[in-house]
């Protein structure tokens, strides 16, 4: 019979179409395959490179890494000024010390009849002359609310006169006695301050007052 011949060619047929479609099925599946690998770096590609950076972006990177300025500061200044100060201080002090030093024969006399040391004054008060060593003719005053820094000063009348011109200060030694007073003021500050060569001398006047000049009038001579 002829049916067997013709299945059998029909199935040998569709087993060689198989055959033939199974390669062309690979070759696109390896296709495929292949156009999703060669996407795949790209993506990586697209993913690796950087991302541009904006205007103010960039701006923003600038100002972080550049250094940041240091503002001037104002020690320097404050250092500076207080050196002037100092030197001139220094300027001023020097110039006091050679103002002290330049003090005149005639005041220099006067200041060797000073009485120094603390003097008792009335009313209980007191009052303390100390000679400056390093500045021979100048000396120091203390008492009761106040410090003084005292120089001679000539007068017409041969009476011991000490200044401190700047605090308007002025002290008066006499042979028997001594005063403090204050010409800004107006006031005097200690009275009858003594020291034991005036109050000597104070006493020998209560024992033997002066003669009154009326008194050593000759006879018939009108008082």
């Amino acid at each position: 019979m002829k049916t067997q011949p013709i299945a059998t060619l029909a199935a040998a047929l569709a087993a060689a179409v198989l055959l033939a479609a199974a390669p062309m099925a690979q070759a696109e599946t390896d296709k495929k395959a292949d156009k999703t690998t060669v996407a795949k770096p790209a993506a990586s590609k697209k993913a690796d490179k950087p991302v541009a950076k904006s205007a103010a972006g960039k701006t923003a990177l600038a100002k972080a890494d550049k250094p940041v300025a240091k503002k001037k500061s104002d020690k320097p200044v404050a250092t500076a000024s207080r050196t002037n100060l100092k030197s001139a201080a220094a300027n001023v002090a020097a110039g006091i010390e050679a103002a002290e030093a330049a003090m005149t024969p005639a005041e220099l006399a006067i200041a060797e009849r000073v009485q120094v040391g603390k003097l008792p004054c009335e009313l209980g008060a007191s009052v303390t002359l100390t000679a400056d060593e390093k500045n021979p003719g100048y000396f120091n005053m203390q008492g009761k609310n106040f410090n003084y820094r005292m120089f001679p000063v000539p007068t017409s009348t041969g009476a011991i006169r000490l200044e401190d011109q700047k605090a308007g200060a002025v002290w008066l030694q006499l042979a028997n006695k001594s005063m403090l007073m204050n010409q800004k003021l107006g006031i005097r500050l200690a009275d009858e301050c003594t020291s034991p060569a005036q109050l000597e001398v104070a006493q020998n006047l209560k024992l033997n007052p002066p003669v009154s000049i009326l008194e050593a009038l000759p006879p018939g001579v009108a008082k």
